[in-house]
Formats: C-alpha cells, sequence, structure tokens
C-alpha cells in the first residue's frame, strides 16, 4: 500500500487502469481501476490509526523505515522475505519505486518525525534520510522513547560523533544515547554497495527481532518418537 499527503490543502485524485494479465503477471483476465487521491494530511482524520495499524497488524516484527533513497530501497526488498512488516516514510513522494514489497506500506509524509509518536512499543526504528537535520530530529524521537528497543541511523563514525553531541544539547540522556545503533548493520560486512548495506542491516534487524522474541520451546525428540 502506498498513500501520499500534502503538506497543503490540495486534494487530487487520479485513476490508472490495469489489465490483470499483461500489466500484472496475473493468470486470469479482466482490468482493476486504482483510484489515488493526493490530500492534505489534517484532510484525513483516519492516518494516525492507519499508521499505528499497519506497525501492529500482524506477528511480523515492526520495523519505521525513514528514507527512501538507495540503501532504503535496498533495504526494502532486502526485507520483503523475512519476517517482518515495513511502514517506510519519506517526504518526497518521487522517492518511492512504483511498486513496494507485499509486506510494507508506504507513507509520503511531510513531517516524518510525527510518525515515532504513533509508532507502537517494540518496533525497530531505522533512520536514513535524505537530510541530516531530519535524520536527528527523527533519532532524538525515537531515543526519547525507552519503549523502541532498536534505534539504527545510517552514516560513520564522525556521524555518529557528531550526533552523539547534539543529542545530549537536546537533553538525552547517556544511557538513551548508547542505545542508538551508528553504523547501522553488523561489523564485520564490508563494502558500499546498497545491497551490501541492506544485506548487513538486514542481519542485523533479525538479530534483534531474535532477542525480542519469548524463549522458544525445546522440543524432545525422544517423546516425539515414542
Amino acid at each position: 500500500m502506498h498513500a501520499a499527503f500534502a503538506a497543503d490543502g490540495t486534494t487530487e485524485v487520479r485513476q490508472m487502469r490495469r489489465a490483470l494479465g499483461p500489466d500484472l503477471g496475473q493468470c486470469c483476465g479482466g482490468h482493476v481501476a486504482i483510484n489515488l487521491a493526493l490530500m492534505a494530511r489534517d484532510k484525513v482524520p483516519w492516518l494516525d490509526s492507519r499508521i499505528r495499524s499497519a506497525l501492529s497488524s500482524d506477528t511480523r516484527q515492526p520495523v519505521a523505515l525513514f528514507g527512501a533513497g538507495h540503501v532504503g530501497r535496498a533495504l526494502a526488498l532486502a526485507l520483503a522475505p523475512l519476517p517482518f512488516h515495513l511502514v517506510w516514510i519519506d517526504s518526497r513522494k518521487e522517492a518511492f519505486p512504483d511498486k513496494v514489497p507485499a509486506n510494507c506500506d508506504a507513507f509520503t509524509l511531510a513531517d516524518p518525525v510525527a510518525v515515532i509518536a504513533r509508532t507502537p512499543p517494540g518496533a525497530l526504528v531505522l533512520v536514513m534520510t535524505h537530510d541530516h537535520g531530519l535524520d536527528l530530529a527523527i533519532t532524538a524521537a525515537a531515543l526519547g522513547r525507552d519503549d523502541l528497543p532498536f534505534v539504527g541511523l545510517i552514516g560513520s563514525a564522525t556521524k555518529r560523533a557528531r550526533f552523539v553531541r547534539q543529542l545530549r544539547d537536546l537533553g538525552l540522556t547517556d544511557a538513551r544515547i548508547a542505545a542508538l545503533s551508528c553504523p547501522v548493520g553488523l561489523p564485520g560486512i564490508t563494502g558500499k554497495e546498497p545491497a551490501v548495506i541492506a544485506a548487513s542491516i538486514a542481519a542485523q534487524l533479525l538479530a534483534e527481532r531474535s532477542q525480542c522474541l519469548p524463549e522458544p520451546a525445546i522440543m524432545d525428540g525422544a517423546a516425539l518418537s515414542g
């Protein structure tokens, strides 16, 4: 699902028609009509509940991903077959691909920081927008909550050091700042290609998910065979 919300009061509705066979790769025939509406955020009072629902609608680990740049796109693809439910946020409607994975809800929002307040406890947060100031605001909001177990920020050790100073200036405690994962991704995996970075982050998220899950029951092989 992909929704766009304008910052002003304008509303725009477009219709797309697609043939199920040649356009969408379906084995059945027929056509589908899709209405796309672009409207102001204050004109859709259900936005808060829609995002909350998207982040907590099933048993998959919820992930809030901020940023639809090269790494964000690669990460969305890397998480597609994994047990995550991705809510993908960017302020630029042109940043998203034409199609998003089935486990993903994409939102174009003028104020991405506001999503943090709607994010349910236990969600994993990843910050990789096109703007360092926006990165800082989102990161500060996420670290300001103690019920978000993972806050990852893309960037170098130099960026982390600068953000640590700025987060302290904003009043965050050293304990919460220490929870920031930056550079994000598993250590030891080198490479600057978006797909490599995405694979490293996906592996880190799987490890974080394992820590969030309850301890699995131990199956007694002898009892099962007897």
